[in-house]
């Protein structure tokens, strides 16, 4: 097979451990530390995961490594949505347990979840992980959403894990991912399977993160992926000079990756889902706060710019998220059917019309009809609005566009404006990883054997102090418990890991929040270029501008 010179230098790339994993195997000690409580709903979580929860955090260290010596066969899950690094979390646990002992397998389980439930596995030689070191996707066995939350599926789990003499599963995913990671470490421990439970933290979003976790990874380099193309469009709009730029980001639950590509590119817009909600911002209130940008900048002689959306903002809404409440009510049941059965959207209006409180189908109305017939749209399995097919970088340049209109007859405004739409988000989710999440998923891959080999269940691998060289990260582990809460999902009461929001006193928004009012009316952008792999390593090897500001 035929690669690009890139693909090929990134298979001969030597990702960088952390000091104390540098060692060799046999000189990694562990050194515990803290009994550790969930971060609310104590007593509910406590209940839920008698065998699991109060751990200790622990941390590893150069010394004798005192863990028992015995043949490890070990599973690996990818689950969720792609985030780039995955294959190195799989090469590191493959390279640490090969290292311990030659003997020791690893079976990958096909397409997520699923895969171990349907016993669908490969497993892996020398020559099959090289073919994937220090490369993008998830590809290498595939992902999968399907969620491991049944006794039922407990129980085929287990009887899979028996069958293969499987010892331990690493469960590389995001929240929910983790959050069912430690549901199934916990029915391992009750009934006495002998099978350990580790997570890995992953998620381009960057909402799983807390004191403990700095980063998820992918982070890092969908961010830089983005923000290379941002740049590319400011650029591009600072020469042609008469186009606007709306461009939604991934992100739909917080706004870490709108955040973080404003830093590193300066827009002259950039909208904070949790500002808005905290702020209580309606939808005409944002489209002012946009035009006044795009009136400003005109009485310069600029009539272009570049607008940040998260996917998700409309969400944080006040208004809109009672639109959203409302309209899935008035297509619960039956009604969905009756809806979907009228001819024409005349009547499908008339029909909603009829349906809306009057302050909802105020907000509805000032909907572009491109908009309002995605509310529309093919339900979730729940029977709730897709918003994520909402268009919001097109709402808010159509929102803009009629503010605009009436400041131009009230004579307030007299330039121009013409808006162009992108949407990024399959663009970086399988690019090859950065020098950052190379060596940061390396690092949780390797560091998740050694929580194995100590014995440890119901932990997500932990590498930190991540704002600093490779050689002074500290690894370890953490009980997956103390991420915990209790929330309210489809009528029931469940333990899920808390989400982490943007901080609005956290110093990277405050950064933000300093200067945004100079990028709405100048052009101050910043060119990012393309993730560099080789060369100096302030270039090659630096972090996202949010975690040096939060680490400053």
């Amino acid at each position: 097979m035929k690669y690009s010179p890139l693909q090929q230098a990134r298979y001969e790339y030597a990702p960088k451990l952390p000091g104390m994993l540098r060692h060799g195997i046999t000189e990694i000690s562990v050194k515990e530390g803290n009994e550790t409580q969930s971060v609310a709903d104590q007593d509910k979580i406590k209940a839920l995961f008698p065998n699991t929860y109060g751990k200790n955090e622990i941390t590893f260290e150069k010394g004798q490594n005192t863990a028992p010596s015995k043949k490890q066969v070990v599973g690996v899950i990818l689950s969720g949505g792609q985030a780039p690094g995955g294959h190195n979390v799989i090469c590191g646990l493959y390279d640490a347990l090969k290292a311990t002992n030659k003997e020791n397998v690893l079976y990958g389980f096909k397409k997520g979840p699923s895969g171990l439930i349907e016993d669908d596995y490969v497993i892996f030689d020398d020559a099959f992980i090289n073919e994937y070191r220090n490369t993008g996707g998830f590809d290498i066995i595939g992902s999968g959403r399907t969620k491991l939350e049944t006794n039922e599926q407990f129980a085929i789990a287990a009887d899979v894990c028996k069958k293969h003499g499987i010892t331990a599963i690493v469960i590389i995913g995001g929240d929910d991912s983790n959050t069912n990671a430690a549901v199934l470490a916990e029915y391992f421990a009750a009934n006495n399977t002998g099978v350990q439970v580790i997570g890995c933290p992953k998620t381009i979003d960057g909402d799983l993160k807390n004191e403990d976790i700095e980063c998820s990874f992918g982070f890092d380099t969908a961010t830089k992926t983005y923000s290379e193309l941002i740049g590319n469009i400011e650029r591009d709009a600072n020469s042609a000079k008469k186009y606007w730029h709306f461009i939604k980001v991934m992100g739909r639950s917080a706004s870490h990756v709108a955040l973080e590509c404003a830093l590193e590119t300066q827009p002259n817009i950039c909208l904070i889902s949790e500002e808005v909600a905290e702020k209580k911002m309606s939808l005409s209130q944002i489209a002012d706060y946009i035009a006044d940008s795009v009136e400003k900048r005109a009485a310069k002689g600029m009539n272009f710019g570049v607008a940040i959306i998260p996917e998700g903002v409309v969400e944080f809404v006040p208004e809109f998220s009672a639109l959203i409440a409302e309209i899935n009510e008035l297509l619960a049941g039956s009604k969905a059917e009756e809806f979907n059965a009228l001819a024409t959207w005349a009547d499908k209006y008339a029909f909603i019309e009829k349906g809306l409180s009057k302050e909802s189908m105020t907000v509805f109305a000032i909907l572009p009809q491109g908009i309002q017939q995605q509310l529309f749209l093919e339900r979730d399995p729940h029977g709730n609005v897709q918003v994520s097919l909402i268009e919001s970088e097109k709402l808010f340049s159509a929102l803009v566009a009629d503010k605009l209109a009436t400041r131009k007859k009230n004579g307030t405004y007299n330039g121009k404006f013409n808006a162009l739409h992108h949407f990024f988000g399959y663009e970086g989710r399988c690019a090859f990883p950065s020098n950052f999440d190379s060596d940061y998923c390396y690092s949780l891959g390797y560091n998740a054997f050694m929580l194995i080999q100590y014995g440890y269940n119901g932990y997500l691998s932990k590498v930190s102090n991540l704002s600093k060289p490779a050689t002074e990260w500290v690894a370890g582990g953490m009980p997956i418990t103390k991420m915990m809460n209790i929330e309210r999902r489809h009528g029931e009461d469940k333990p899920v890991i808390k989400k982490a929001l943007v901080e609005l006193d956290g110093k990277p928004f405050k950064f933000f929040e300093a200067n945004r009012e100079v990028w709405a009316v100048e052009t101050s952008y910043l060119y990012p270029g393309a993730i560099q792999y080789y060369g100096p390593a302030e270039v090659c090897d630096i972090t996202t501008r949010t975690l040096a500001l939060e680490k400053e």
